[in-house]
């Protein structure tokens, strides 16, 4: 066994990516649980819910690998570390030890825990949580994210948007922090109850919603933003495990 075990809500794949940075992307996910947040709209509350944490397998470094080899069929591609809040966890020496057999690691977080092995991924997506959400950012934490990921992995941040609201609360971001490439996602204002992943997508509610956020980002000659939806929900719905 090598290093303190990480509590994992699931692992699965190979799919694609199906947001951000690497979407499209061939991809293993493994999904850890806990969250220090509780977003209004959290489609991973299975991940997240502390009602659910007896379903989070306290699992060692080689155990993880174990079964991300077994998916990959050892062909080295890129392993995404989500969550609830992968940050929490401690996955330096699962980054280091996938490095050593040609594997890459990509890591999503709201930007509210730093860890010194950020430095070690290849791609780090922070998404700061918009009003919309209910949570607060604090921009301290996320400029400690920044800081240690410099002159490491490839950065992006990513925001999810709802409304107006959220949509200058991505412009604020944006221009707190302009050398990173900003990545905006139009949210599913119906996500799955933990229970049931087969609920119903709208998915025209989605589809108008991103509509509505490329009117913006355009009518705003704000180019240098990347809208891109949830190609996931797209394709299966609020269905787990793809």
């Amino acid at each position: 066994m090598t290093g303190a075990a990480i509590r994992v809500s699931e692992i699965f794949g190979p799919t694609i990516q199906g947001e951000g940075v690497l979407i499209g992307q061939p991809t293993v996910f493994v999904r850890t649980g806990g969250c220090d947040y509780r977003c209004s709209w959290c489609d991973t509350l299975h991940a997240v819910d502390s009602e659910y944490r007896e379903e989070w397998l306290p699992m060692s470094v080689d155990d993880v690998w174990s079964e991300v080899k077994l998916l990959s069929g050892g062909v080295p591609l890129t392993v995404s570390l989500s969550g609830g809040n992968p940050a929490i966890q401690p996955l330096g020496p699962l980054i280091d030890r996938g490095h050593s057999e040609g594997y890459r690691f990509a890591l999503e977080t709201q930007g509210s825990v730093a860890r010194d092995w950020f430095a070690s991924l290849d791609v780090l997506v922070l998404s700061p949580k918009p009003p919309s959400s209910g949570m607060e950012t604090d921009v301290a934490r996320l400029d400690d994210c920044l800081s240690i990921a410099a002159g490491g992995p490839m950065t992006v941040l990513k925001i999810v948007v709802f409304d107006d609201r959220d949509y200058a609360y991505a412009k604020d971001i944006a221009r707190r922090y302009p050398a990173w490439p900003v990545y905006l996602q139009p949210g599913n204002h119906t996500p799955p109850p933990p229970e049931d992943d087969s609920a119903t997508v709208d998915i025209d509610g989605i589809m108008n919603r991103m509509l509505w956020l490329v009117d913006k980002v355009t009518g705003d000659k704000w180019f240098d933003a990347r809208v891109l939806p949830q190609l996931h929900v797209l394709l299966w719905g609020n269905r787990r495990g793809v």
